[in-house]
């Protein structure tokens, strides 16, 4: 650019404007081809300024640009050409994050000033690292403040990422993550990937995620949603968040590296949020450049000879770079007169002067205008502050739908976003927890049953006090009828709490259910079924040895020996339990089991659970109190059967007792382990229990007591007025048994004396003993025939 000037006709002048180069790198392919619009939009910006005489204007910006293809190897030797090749650049100008991340580092040994359109890596808000690097794109991490608010107003507290493993990305992401920690929200997922998403796609489905944080290069991001098509991940269930800067038709770019169809990809990106920084002023301001930001468009249109924006890289970053060139121009410009006052110019620059980098730096540092993309500040890490464009793909079209200043903590909603679903889906499939309850009608039919029991224990035990004095009732040991009677009730009031659940009382008071469970249960069973044990044991120990050692034994058999046998039975089940609850208290817990999809809704599971009364070691516990019930059941049945031929008057109901034990200890066998392994379906095994109790409860009652009643009523030997005649032939009866005991136990004693002094004596004396043996038998045999037909009131007579 030269003004010539002709002051005469002889004279002519010509002033030539000294030159200013910049030393710039625009991406024209590679992850962002951001100089496809960057470039021309830049080249406007310094025809413009060059062609303003209140800037700079002894001097001509000139612009000396490569190919960068957003790729920092590529970009380190464009760097030592642009620094090694003359003319001396006095800025330099890159764009790609990476690319940025390289020439900033280096160019602080150059002295040079380094501002950026189109680097977004908040990496570089980094002064000790970057001390010279300006840039007027914000750096990524802006975008985070507007993405924590957003999953905030969806009410969303769990989120995945997938990112491109570069700086740029990752230390956005770590932004990121201590943003959302400190609102209360989780990342569950966090994927990464170098070239190939495939990999980490797959995880993101596999660990459902739902609501997913995309970072990666438009390049990249055809390639995350080609895969995103193939694992189904996306519709109504998904929402994805992305980088705002790519082209708006960036997934209908046909593309080599991916394997789906345009048609495929519009469907998988469908519904997706972008987080963008406000590139373009929305308002119809004229700014520094005395163009309005439409204005502006109308240009670059024009420079760009009809290509479609959609398919021009950089397109929404255009307007950084214009600006980008007016902020440094206005900057140089500022420098001007305070590089003068100092005798210094700036075409002196070069690469060791570090005094003009200064000025340059503190001009840059505090530049404020606005530019097409809206007003141009720099905060403290050179980076420039802005808001944020919130938009959403609906219907195959980017739609705005609202914006959020960060510095001002305020969202600007416009209402308009849409879903596939009924509203913004959950961040995580929704697991509704469902408690299974007890069936109602069993528990309410077994109760039924049970309070039935306990009415017959009543009459059975009322019964059996009533006519304790009834020599037949006595006989039957009565007392440990009753607390057979009383242990059956106990174990029937059981069936209560084997049923009361979560539906019926409070969590906090299931302890207490667990508790009364246990204890009706075990102190019913040590009643109930020790009673009966107590009868059968003794009546096998007095009455089946052959020994005669024990003969003496046989005539007598004292109630306290009965009691106190039942007593340490109930006391080593006390003990027992008292050590258990104190040593290892039951509790509730509760089980999970597999989780149940709907058919109606395919975004909520079903999570089943259960509540159990458990101890820390239940197992433990269980096996030693099966296994001394278990041993005497056992050895139960083994009593009953060695005694099932026995009679004897002083327990008349042991026949009963034994028949009593076989029907408990069968049920008992078979009901414990199948509860066990039943115990995960509640109805089931309730089942199971209760109406071993009930089956069990009832058998005793009936077999013990309804015998007795039916012979107490057929034979009218209920407790009257004749019962004292009854007493008395009851013990006349019990007097002839005791003396015909003793009749046979001499008449074996005198055969056992024949025998050993038959061989001793002459056959005339041993033909008179054999006689009188014979006379003696004739006595006992009429005896016994006598008692036999007669009422136990007659005479019983002896022939001598």
């Amino acid at each position: 650019r030269h003004l010539s000037l002709s002051p005469s006709p002889s004279l002519s002048l010509s002033l030539y404007f000294r030159l200013l180069y910049i030393g710039a790198l625009f991406p024209m392919s590679g992850g962002w081809p951001g100089g496809q619009a960057c470039m021309p939009s830049a080249q406007m910006a310094l025809d413009l300024v060059n062609n303003r005489s209140d800037i700079l204007p002894d001097y001509e910006l000139e612009l000396i640009h490569y190919d960068s293809m957003c790729d920092p190897g590529e970009a380190t030797k464009l760097l030592y050409d642009l620094l090694y090749t003359e003319p001396i650049k006095i800025v330099l100008m890159p764009g790609c994050s990476g690319v940025s991340t390289l020439v900033a580092e280096a160019a602080r040994m150059w002295n040079l000033i380094v501002l950026s359109y189109g680097s977004s890596s908040p990496a570089l808000s980094n002064r000790q690292r970057f001390p010279t690097f300006f840039r007027t794109h914000p750096s990524a991490t802006l975008h985070n403040p507007t993405r924590v608010q957003l999953f905030q107003k969806w009410k969303w507290t769990r989120i995945a990422t997938i990112q491109q493993t570069t700086e740029v990305f990752t230390s956005t992401l770590d932004d990121l993550e201590q943003r959302v920690k400190e609102a209360g929200i989780e990342i569950s997922v966090r994927q990464s990937f170098l070239t190939d998403p495939a990999v980490a796609v797959k995880n993101l489905k596999r660990q459902d995620a739902r609501i997913i944080v995309g970072l990666f290069y438009e390049t990249e991001a055809r390639k995350v949603f080609c895969e995103v098509f193939k694992e189904k991940l996306y519709g109504k269930k998904y929402v994805w968040f992305l980088i705002g800067w790519y082209a708006d038709n960036w997934f209908k770019i046909k593309d080599p590296a991916i394997n789906c169809t345009v048609e495929n990809m519009t469907e998988a990106v469908e519904g997706h949020v972008t987080t963008e920084i406000v590139m373009l002023n929305p308002e119809t301001v004229r700014g520094v450049s005395n163009l309005t930001s439409q204005e502006f468009l109308a240009a670059l249109m024009s420079r760009l000879g009809g290509k479609n924006p959609e398919e021009t890289g950089g397109f929404q970053e255009a307007p950084l770079a214009y600006d980008a060139v007016w902020a440094l121009a206005l900057a140089l410009n500022k420098t001007v007169e305070p590089l003068k006052a100092k005798g210094r110019r700036l075409e002196d620059f070069n690469y060791n002067n570090h005094d003009i980098t200064s000025e340059i730096y503190r001009a840059l540092n505090t530049s404020s205008f606005e530019g097409v993309s809206g007003q141009v500040v720099f905060d403290a890490q050179g980076s420039r502050m802005a808001m944020t464009l919130i938009e959403q793909l609906q219907g195959g079209s980017y739609k705005k739908i609202g914006y959020y200043d960060s510095s001002q903590k305020n969202l600007s909603w416009f209402g308009n976003d849409v879903w596939i679903g009924a509203g913004p889906p959950a961040d995580r499939t929704v697991v509704i927890e469902e408690y299974r309850y007890l069936s109602q009608k069993l528990f309410a039919a077994v109760s039924v049953f049970a309070g039935l029991g306990i009415l017959l224990g009543i009459v059975c035990l009322t019964f059996n006090i009533y006519n304790s004095n009834v020599r037949y009732i006595q006989n039957s040991q009565p007392y440990l009828n009753n607390m057979t009677a009383v242990g059956c009730m106990m174990a029937l009031a059981a069936v209560f709490p084997l049923g009361i659940d979560g539906h019926h009382v409070h969590r906090s008071q299931f302890p207490v259910v667990c508790q009364f469970r246990l204890w009706l249960l075990g102190l019913g069973f040590s009643l109930a079924y020790g009673s009966m044990f107590t009868k059968i044991w003794w009546v096998h120990t007095l009455f089946t040895k052959k020994d005669e050692k024990k003969e003496k034994k046989k005539q007598h058999l004292e109630p306290w020996k009965l009691y106190a046998t039942v007593g340490v039975l109930l006391a080593i089940d006390f003990l027992s339990l008292m050590i258990w609850q104190i040593v290892d208290p039951l509790h509730i817990t509760v089980e999970k089991f597999t989780k149940e999809a709907p058919k109606e809704d395919l975004d909520v599971l079903i999570q089943p659970l259960l509540e159990h009364c458990s101890s820390e070691k239940m197992n433990t516990w269980l096996g030693v109190v099966y296994g001394y019930k278990g041993l005497l059941l056992l050895l139960g049945i083994f009593l009953a059967y060695e005694t099932k031929s026995v009679s004897t008057e002083k327990i008349n109901d042991h026949r009963a007792v034994g028949m009593a034990i076989y029907n408990v200890a069968v049920l008992c066998l078979i009901t414990a382990p199948v509860t066990m392994i039943l115990s995960s379906q509640q109805d089931a095994s309730f089942a199971f229990a209760s109406l071993a109790i009930v089956f069990s409860a009832y058998i005793t009652l009936v077999v013990l007591f309804v015998p007795k009643m039916r012979r107490l009523i057929t034979r009218g030997e209920w407790q009257s007025e004749q019962q004292d005649t009854l007493k008395t032939g009851s013990s006349t009866n019990n007097n002839d048994e005791e003396k015909s005991r003793q009749l046979e136990r001499e008449n074996r004693e005198l055969q056992k004396i024949i025998q050993e002094v038959k061989t001793h004596i002459p056959s005339e004396i041993y033909a008179h003993l054999n006689a009188t043996h014979n006379i003696y038998t004739s006595t006992l045999t009429f005896q016994l025939t006598m008692k036999s037909t007669h009422p136990p009131t007659s005479t019983v007579f002896t022939l001598h």
